[in-house]
């Protein structure tokens, strides 16, 4: 399959023969990936492939074993920590179960990020705070302490707060996790309403499958730390690689297995427990 492509042929990250691992273990081996200008890129696996850790690589708080990460046509690792921190300032990022600051009021979640790394008056950032909070329909919640939200009003505020300084890159880790179905498509709709408003790119790690294929150009496959399958949610939906077929539409039986490998035989082990 190929490569997505942006249209103005530009990626914006650019993911090179890319290894990692913590001291002898291997989480990371030879990833290749393309996130294009403007679109949203998904990476999905199971539990434990390495896809967070792409995440931490991205934004620099990684440093590759072997390979690089570009972005915006720098290579991450090799940044010193001021120029690191100018291009984080471009990120945005959407926390699993959102992260907001339980001790500081939706409004000044959302204002956080502006007054960290900007000098605006308070009267600017009070408009772009609304401005956001209003993208994603929680105008008038911005009041509110974050233990009176719901758990989708929650992550529509993490949200609000990624997207709160328009950056050119947007990450989503596990954005979809632990929503209710109507809350579920509401972050998925917002996720590229944003992106396309702003003319970002977004990357989304996730398991949730069937939501991610409505909203997302491409799809990366990793499994046990390296790509096995990608390309559009057509392509894969329509794959009859195994393992991809297996994920996609959830089948207990595939390469991946149900049952957690066993030293006997189910029949053996009973048999010796009869005779013990």
């Amino acid at each position: 399959m190929a490569a997505v492509t942006s249209t103005s042929g530009e990626s914006l990250v650019k993911i090179s023969n890319l290894s990692f691992a913590y001291d002898n273990r291997p989480i990371l081996t030879g990833i290749n990936m393309e996130i294009p200008r403007g679109k949203v890129v998904a990476i999905m696996g199971s539990s434990g492939c390495g896809k967070t850790t792409t995440l931490r690589l991205i934004g620099g708080q990684l440093k590759p074993t072997r390979g690089k990460v570009e972005v915006s046509g720098k290579i991450v690792h090799q940044l010193d920590s001021d120029a690191l921190y100018e291009l984080r300032r471009r990120m945005g990022m959407l926390f699993q179960f959102g992260a907001l600051f339980t001790d500081m009021s939706v409004y000044d979640n959302v204002a956080f990020q502006i007054r960290e790394h900007t000098d605006l008056p308070e009267e600017l950032i009070n408009d772009l705070v609304l401005m956001k909070l209003h993208a994603v329909g929680l105008r008038g919640a911005h009041a509110l302490m974050p233990t009176e939200l719901s758990g989708g009003m929650a992550r529509r505020v993490a949200l609000a707060r990624a997207v709160a300084l328009d950056p050119m890159l947007i990450m989503y880790d596990e954005p979809f996790a632990g929503l209710d179905p109507i809350s579920l498509s509401i972050i998925g709709d917002l996720i590229r309403k944003l992106n396309d408003a702003l003319g970002a790119s977004s990357i989304i790690v996730t398991h949730d499958v069937q939501e991610s294929l409505k909203i997302v150009d491409y799809v990366y496959f990793v499994s046990a730390g390296k790509v096995v399958a990608e390309g559009t949610p057509e392509e894969l939906k329509a794959s009859k690689a195994p393992y991809v077929h297996q994920f996609i539409w959830g089948e207990a039986d595939g390469p991946v297995p149900f049952h957690y490998p066993a030293a006997q035989s189910y029949d053996e082990e009973l048999m010796g427990a009869c005779h013990g």
